[in-house]
């Protein structure tokens, strides 16, 4: 029904617009009795098979919804019941920011592709927070990022200030140094200042209070991840591996967006910013791959990239990735996808 009927009376209007218009749709079915129940009753697959421990969190099932749909954590509660099993919201700064001129963000349908140049438009952090406080119990992960008027040189301290202000209210955080969107933004990707930035969350995370659950004493510590783009070389996808070791991060998104515009047939394939979608299924897969092998399998990864069908998702977690994601997918295949996944996992076991 959706790709049929939804999907084209969508595509006939702006990207950005429908996008909006999804989300209020959305809210305001669920609050209509019944409603919520009829969601989870079409995509929600319930099965104790599908739960996955990975960087100490349990999760309901390894399908997941990618940063940037949610970006201010305002309808994370209505899309869990969507059937994924955690939801990133942001990407996050420390002040609100309209992220890049309109029009901005653009369909190749030939493609089955998105590019993107938002530029990380957000309310801010703590209008993120004051939603997150009626958590219904879906993980949630919080993507941060620096204001773009955040010299590189006083980055860390926009992270920190995005870090302090979501620890309470999420379970495991993404640092984004892999948006095209953001003016140098992908310069905090060499080696030392990707060190630099994730050590000093890293001290700041190993400092925070213990914690006491059912007599036994935790650390107070939450997984921190990093996002990384699908362009990088063999050579800095090494240097990767190395930083994770060095800082001990719990994991690795892979991937963000792609700069490249190899092989596109859409007519909007020269608008500038980031690519998502079936063109970058196999690239991000290959880097999955190459850091699985290259690292004996060290740290886990969460696939992300081209993902449009349940193949596409057994694909990336053979391998190499513990959990994936969706965005693109979600838009081009609708909900149905998710529910698929989860079957396709289960048909497997």
């Amino acid at each position: 029904m959706y790709k049929q009927l939804i999907r084209p009376l969508f595509f006939c209007f702006d990207p950005e617009k429908i996008h909006y218009f999804t989300f209020s749709f959305v809210r305001v079915t669920s609050k209509i009795p019944g409603f919520s129940t009829l969601y989870k009753s079409l995509y929600l697959v319930n099965d104790k098979r599908l739960e996955t421990e990975v960087f100490g969190l349990k999760f309901k099932n390894p399908v997941g919804l990618a940063a940037g749909f949610d970006k201010d954590a305002k309808l994370y509660k209505e899309l869990s019941n969507f059937g994924f099993g955690f939801i990133e919201i942001g990407t996050l700064t420390p002040k609100g920011q309209e992220g890049n001129p309109k029009k901005r963000l653009f369909r190749l349908r030939e493609d089955s592709a998105i590019i993107n140049r938002m530029g990380f438009n957000n309310g801010g952090v703590m209008e993120a927070v004051e939603r997150l406080k009626s958590n219904p119990g879906v993980l949630i992960g919080g993507n941060i990022g620096k204001n773009k008027l955040t010299p590189n040189e006083e980055a860390t301290s926009d992270y920190e200030i995005c870090f302090d202000a979501l620890y309470d209210y999420v379970d495991y955080f993404v640092v984004n140094v892999s948006s095209p969107n953001t003016p140098n933004l992908r310069a905090l990707q060499d080696k030392e200042p990707l060190t630099q930035l994730l050590q000093t969350l890293q001290n700041k995370n190993l400092a925070k209070p213990k914690q006491t659950r059912d007599g036994v004493e935790l650390s107070g510590a939450k997984p921190i991840l990093l996002k990384i783009a699908p362009d990088l070389t063999d050579e800095q996808l090494l240097d990767i591996i190395d930083i994770v070791k060095e800082t001990q991060i719990a994991g690795v998104i892979a991937t963000n967006t792609t700069i490249s515009r190899d092989g596109l047939q859409s007519e909007n394939k020269t608008e500038m910013g980031g690519l998502s979608g079936k063109p970058l299924t196999k690239r991000s897969t290959e880097v999955i791959r190459f850091l699985s092998q290259k690292s004996n399998k060290a740290f886990p990864i969460i696939g992300v990239g081209g993902i449009h069908s349940a193949d596409d998702a057994i694909e990336k977690l053979e391998a190499g990735a513990s959990l994936v994601q969706l965005y693109t997918g979600f838009i081009y295949e609708g909900p149905a996808l998710v529910k698929a996944i989860n079957k396709k996992i289960l048909s497997r076991k």
